[in-house]
């Protein structure tokens, strides 16, 4: 351990930074009045995917203001929100990738992208897709799974049988 003479040493200016796909944060502001039905937008800390949004017009004193509903693009569950259109809302950085599916265990899903690199930290969700997952690799079925990320969180969206080589 090495010191400068003041009581400093190395191991107080060591950090460890968490990796989160080059640095890019999980949300970024757009103004409101910018935003798009299919668009996605933060509702109470959870990512959502927009389905319907109306603007109504300014008061005497006061700003138009935007309505937005969104269902939860991990649970499906329906959000809305009331925000002056001139005002910034957060909007997350969602990624959907694909991956093929190599085997199931233990309600994760063991996963491999184009370029070989596993990946096996994604459960089974406990949806229809889930189910109709593990129906298909009980059959033998080759599967390409599309994973969508956003905030932290993964899940398995969609399946689709995989291209035959």
């Amino acid at each position: 351990m090495s010191d400068d003479g003041n009581g400093n040493n190395d191991e107080q200016h060591e950090q460890t930074f968490e990796s989160v796909s080059a640095g890019a944060s999980l949300t970024y502001p757009m103004q409101c009045s910018a935003l798009r039905k299919g668009g996605h937008i933060v509702i109470k800390g959870h990512p959502c995917k927009i389905i319907d949004m109306s603007t109504s017009k300014t008061g005497k004193h006061g700003h138009a203001k935007v309505h937005l509903i969104a269902t939860d693009i991990f649970t499906q569950r329906k959000y809305e929100e009331l925000s002056p259109s001139t005002h910034n809302v957060d909007v997350p950085n969602v990624v959907r990738s694909e991956y093929q599916l190599i085997n199931i265990d233990e309600g994760f899903l063991h996963l491999m992208t184009m370029e070989g690199v596993t990946k096996e930290d994604v459960k089974v969700p406990d949806t229809e897709v889930g189910k109709l997952i593990q129906d298909q690799f009980d059959e033998g079925i080759d599967l390409m799974i599309t994973i969508v990320a956003a905030m932290g969180e993964e899940q398995a969206l969609s399946c689709k049988e995989a291209p035959k080589n």
